[in-house]
């Protein structure tokens, strides 16, 4: 498998990935598990909320979204961590039974100037559904070693 290294992130769209199927029992699972909260566990309690319906937590859409960052990409870069994530904004509900894409952009790169054997990249990746609405966008930078110094 080809490592990705700092060259090969230029700014722009980098790809899209997926799609990632959400079942019910997932929601439920990492709710119980993670977030408790009646919109997430209930089905008659969450359709009295905002969200008018069961739907999966912020921080499951973001462990998904994760997940899908590392299959299609990440798991194969020269990564060496993040400092943190920058934004993460959850737009819509994550609903049983949506199948999720991820639009990955790079935002920035740019040699480090404290260690130039890394650059940075700036990642802006956005989860949509089958229908095409945005339910959570990010923003993140990732530590990557660059190709000479691989």
């Amino acid at each position: 498998m080809t490592t990705l290294t700092f060259e090969d992130f230029k700014p722009g769209r980098f790809g899209t990935f997926g799609p990632r199927h959400v079942t019910r029992e997932e929601i439920l699972a990492f709710a119980r598990e993670f977030d408790p909260q009646p919109m997430h566990l209930d089905e008659e309690a969450a359709r009295k909320t905002m969200l008018k319906g069961l739907s999966g937590s912020g921080w499951h859409l973001g462990s998904i979204m994760m997940r899908m960052l590392f299959d299609g990409f990440i798991g194969r870069t020269a990564s060496l961590g993040s400092p943190g994530v920058n934004e993460m904004r959850w737009l819509a509900p994550l609903r049983p039974g949506d199948d999720l894409m991820l639009d990955v952009d790079v935002a920035e790169a740019r040699v480090s100037r404290s260690r130039p054997e890394t650059g940075i990249v700036t990642f802006r990746a956005a989860v949509r559904n089958a229908s095409g609405q945005v339910l959570c966008d990010m923003e993140s930078p990732i530590i990557v070693r660059r190709r000479d110094a691989s």
